[in-house]
């Protein structure tokens, strides 16, 4: 197999630092495993961030979430551990994670972690006429 599964999450520079945006990435194949059961949980996440000096590069990052397939987390843990492995690799001046779990026992979870860099201060919303 050409690919394979990786915990390392590469990053490049920022290629604008001096400015406050926002990269979302939404990754609706994330698989990991019940730790109760062994079944296969699903969820779709969605990574929102502003980048600092680094951003994570997709591939790596791909290669990242595939690495949870055959492991068993907490829905919780797991986006708490995605999130702390991300704000890890780049330092962001913001990060949210969500993980939207589909149904398991007729119950749907969804798990929102959030990461700020206490000295950034996010820019006022801009109201146009």
């Amino acid at each position: 197999m050409p690919s394979t599964p990786s915990k390392d999450l590469e990053t490049f520079d920022n290629p604008q630092p001096e400015r406050d945006y926002t990269i979302r990435i939404r990754m609706p194949e994330f698989t990991c495993l019940c730790p109760k059961t062994g079944q296969p949980d699903f969820a779709e996440l969605d990574l929102e961030y502003v980048p600092n000096e680094r951003c994570v590069e997709l591939k790596a990052l791909k290669m990242y979430i595939w690495s949870f397939r055959d492991e068993g987390a907490f829905h919780e843990a797991v986006t708490n551990r995605i999130l702390d492995d991300l704000v890890a690799a780049t330092a962001p001046r913001f990060m949210r994670l969500t993980a939207d779990f589909n149904v398991r026992g007729g119950v749907y979870t969804k798990v929102i972690a959030e990461h700020r860099d206490p000295a950034w201060q996010p820019p006022l919303p801009v109201q146009l006429p």
